[in-house]
């Protein structure tokens, strides 16, 4: 299907600012944003605050910050001129002329069961081996408006109703299994049944694209729009994300995530991810993927890319996994096709948050040279002041393996070899790093029969106490000669134990 034969759709992401903003909340936004912009429609952001209860201080402000990082930028929201009807708690009038629209045509009625009645009916449906649902006992007893009193939307009573889902196709679902829900609550805030459907049908969205948990509620949603005779929109029910335990993810208590892989929990939220230095490109990319595919085995893709190829006949109805590790790689790739001055702007503030004494970061040119000689170690951004530890600090430590090589008999002589190699300047320059390594490497194995390996690992050793990281070229063009001999020489007096 091509662009011009697509009608643009109105897209909307409708989030409950009830917690941090995790994965699976922005990939539900991902794919309503990514079929508006697709069919050159609009995307709108909606702020479903009625549960005043489980309301989060800042919750709102970071789940729009976190949209703008991934750039799922919205055309209708709460800072647009209007933005006041995009925040539920601030349109109560409109929910309660609709409230009254159905209580004068006898589709919704007032209630005031108690919770202990409640209670005791959902005892006995359960011990009679029924589903537990409200029983409609106020619907034939004409109450008024009371302080305490709830209002509920009367479903049809026999019979079913048909679901059509782009995804799953008609689903069929029995009245007799949902009872009365109740759309207006003593508080006067409307539940989210009655909220959601008026917004949807005064914002004139077009595909509801939501998680799948919300299926079961649809019937009542399309039964609303029918008694108030508004055309629904079409629905599009997306398989939850899960996590490694093919668990659900969502808004955990910090007691419950003690419970559980802190790391891996906190690494589902989009405050961690920017935190650590996870590019949004590849946030966006991994994010795409958990559902949904191209059509073809490509994988690495940019945002205007996936844009392109976006259709809702290629989302998959079974859940998709948060695996760290696929983030990480999709993450990798990105950072491959950053340049090196675009990953130096990148890295810059971690390093200079961590090494904020360091006058080299004042020298631009010798700056993109570090950051093209970490790259290949780097998986996230803030991996770059781990991967360049080298440049700003001598080694206190050694690893295991960089140990073993300061202790071989070949150590001395390939450090008092470099050493005494080393010119009597400030700097040396890749060229001339390279020359000086070839040199002291030809020289050891002509002398002393010594492979490179002999040679070169015990210089590495001494200079970054890893027997891994940046290429040795770049290590000695990065640091000093005086530094470079200083190292050297306090390797050759002994190296410190693990």
């Amino acid at each position: 299907m091509s662009q011009s034969d697509l009608t643009p759709a109105r897209t909307r992401y409708a989030p409950s600012p009830t917690g941090r903003t995790h994965l699976g909340n922005l990939r539900t936004a991902l794919f309503a944003w990514l079929w508006a912009r697709h069919t050159g429609g609009q995307f709108i952001l909606r702020i479903e605050d009625t549960d005043r209860e489980r309301l989060v201080a800042g919750a709102q402000e970071e789940l729009m910050d976190a949209l703008r990082w991934l750039g799922l930028l919205w055309d209708e929201g709460p800072d647009s001129p209007d933005g006041a009807r995009y925040v539920q708690s601030r349109n109560l009038a409109r929910y309660h002329e609709v409230v009254a629209q159905l209580l004068a045509a006898g589709r919704a009625y007032y209630c005031d069961c108690s919770p202990e009645r409640l209670e005791i009916v959902r005892r006995a449906q359960r011990a009679r081996g029924q589903k537990p649902r409200y029983d409609n006992y106020c619907r034939t007893r004409a109450l008024s408006a009371a302080e305490h009193c709830v209002v509920r939307f009367a479903m049809p009573e026999g019979g079913e109703t048909a679901v059509h889902d782009l995804l799953r196709g008609t689903i069929r679902f029995p009245n007799a299994d949902h009872g009365d829900p109740i759309i207006l609550k003593s508080d006067g805030y409307p539940t989210y049944h009655l909220a959601s459907v008026v917004d949807d049908h005064d914002m004139r969205v077009t595909h509801v694209i939501r998680a799948d948990e919300w299926l079961p509620s649809t019937p009542i949603h399309v039964n609303l729009y029918a008694a108030l005779s508004w055309q629904p929109p079409q629905f599009v029910h997306l398989p939850l994300v899960t996590d490694r335990e093919r668990r659900k993810i969502k808004k955990r208590s910090d007691a419950q995530q003690a419970a559980e892989d802190a790391e891996y929990a906190e690494l589902l939220h989009v405050a961690t991810l920017r935190q650590r230095g996870y590019l949004p490109q590849a946030v966006f990319n991994f994010l795409a993927f958990l559902g949904w595919h191209p059509g073809s085995t490509e994988e690495v893709m940019t945002p205007e890319e996936i844009v392109a190829r976006f259709t809702l006949d290629r989302l998959s109805t079974s859940p998709a996994v948060f695996d760290v590790d696929r983030l990480n790689w999709f993450n990798q790739q990105h950072l491959k096709r950053l340049s090196n001055a675009e990953l130096n702007a990148l890295i810059a503030p971690y390093l200079r948050a961590a090494y904020p004494e360091a006058v080299q970061l004042t020298d631009a040119a010798w700056c993109e040279a570090l950051s093209a000689a970490i790259r290949d170690e780097l998986v996230t951004l803030s991996d770059a002041v781990e991967a360049a530890r080298f440049a700003f600090e001598a080694p206190r430590t050694f690893s295991p393996e960089a140990l073993t090589a300061l202790q071989s008999e070949a150590a001395s002589l390939a450090l008092s070899a470099l050493s005494a190699a080393l010119p009597d300047a400030l700097r040396l320059t890749h060229a001339e790093a390279e020359q000086l390594l070839r040199r002291v490497r030809d020289q050891l194995k002509q002398s002393h029969n010594l492979s490179g390996k002999q040679v070169l690992l015990p210089i590495r050793a001494a200079l970054t106490g890893k027997s891994g990281g940046a290429h040795l070229v770049d290590i000695l063009a990065l640091l000093s000669v005086p530094e470079l001999h200083e190292r050297l020489q306090r390797a050759m007096l002994g190296a410190p134990a693990i």
